[in-house]
């Protein structure tokens, strides 16, 4: 994501990246507190569903854009991508503590680095592909197959992942032919309408504070996405990418303090592990002087 504006303004880059951070815990928050009571499918429904309202601005854009028949099947792939990687995360987060959800979550950049490698043509140098391994075993310290049983949730969070990475990568392509409003907007409206024949499948009528519970997620995970491309307009993605890491620390913070989630030390190394591997796979990227691996929140929902 590039921004065209001069990135020199690091403490301003740290300072909108904290508060990102803060924002996507908020979502992570609203949701596990909703919990089972909605159905997954349906609550991600109504997360954008309440969210459209933050659409309007974004309207004329993608009806002045006039996008061909190739567009609309990238914007209708990456909208199936996503609408499968939402409800596997909402799924998620019902079933395991925030704070492994936000320690897997931290693979998708790494899932794009591989995928960008087959699919895109994109080469990947020894020192990247060694970082790209060392934090699949950060996944493998989160996971601990055989030491310990895994839930679907992980499994749910494993696919999210990837998921999250095949729309990041669409995202992409689509970036440097339509305006980044049409990217965002057309990203809500095909996710929407993906995950209402799921919602209409379960569908139990919510509550008017359900409704509240999830309106507060679409306005945390927007002004996430917003300050998110503040953090990125005043400063490197190679000064902001390792405060994502103090969001597993809040998650940690947050299971241990609302929720009773005991704190895994284990959880806490692999996510260390893996940021550590996407900061360097970053760096990497910012001395050739290319942009390939997403920040961890530029995959959120």
């Amino acid at each position: 994501m590039t921004t065209g504006v001069k990135q020199d303004r690091p403490l301003a880059g740290v300072f909108w990246m904290v508060v990102t951070g803060l924002n996507f815990v908020a979502v992570t928050a609203l949701v596990k507190h909703v919990g089972d009571d909605v159905p997954a499918a349906e609550a991600a429904f109504l997360r954008y569903a309440l969210g459209i309202v933050f659409l309007i601005p974004m309207i004329c854009p993608i009806l002045a854009a006039r996008l061909t028949r190739r567009q609309l099947g990238l914007f209708a792939a990456r909208g199936v991508a996503h609408t499968l990687a939402v409800i596997l995360w909402f799924f998620a987060m019902a079933r395991i503590p925030i704070a492994e959800v936000t320690a897997l979550n931290y693979l998708n950049p790494v899932y794009v680095t591989l995928g960008a490698a087959l699919f895109m043509g994109e080469k990947l140098p020894p020192r990247r592909l060694a970082a790209v391994l060392i934090a699949l075993c950060g996944a493998l310290l989160i996971l601990r197959p055989g030491a310990r049983e895994l839930e679907p949730g992980h499994i749910a969070m494993l696919a999210t992942a990837a998921l999250f990475a095949v729309g990041y990568m669409l995202a992409k392509q689509l970036s440097g032919e339509v305006k980044p409003a049409v990217v965002v907007g057309m990203l809500s409206v095909t996710v929407t309408i993906g995950l209402a024949p799921f919602a209409a499948a379960v569908w139990v009528t919510p509550t008017l504070e359900q409704c509240l519970w999830l309106f507060g997620v679409a306005c945390f995970a927007t002004a996430g996405h917003y300050t998110m491309t503040l953090a990125f307009a005043a400063a490197p993605l190679t000064v902001t990418q390792p405060v994502t890491f103090l969001q597993l620390v809040w998650a940690v913070a947050l299971g241990a303090v609302v929720f009773e989630e005991a704190v895994d030390g284990w959880v806490v190394a692999g996510g260390l592990v893996i940021v550590g591997s996407v900061s360097f796979i970053t760096w990497r990227e910012a001395r050739a002087k290319r942009r390939i691996t997403p920040a961890p929140a530029e995959t959120k929902v």
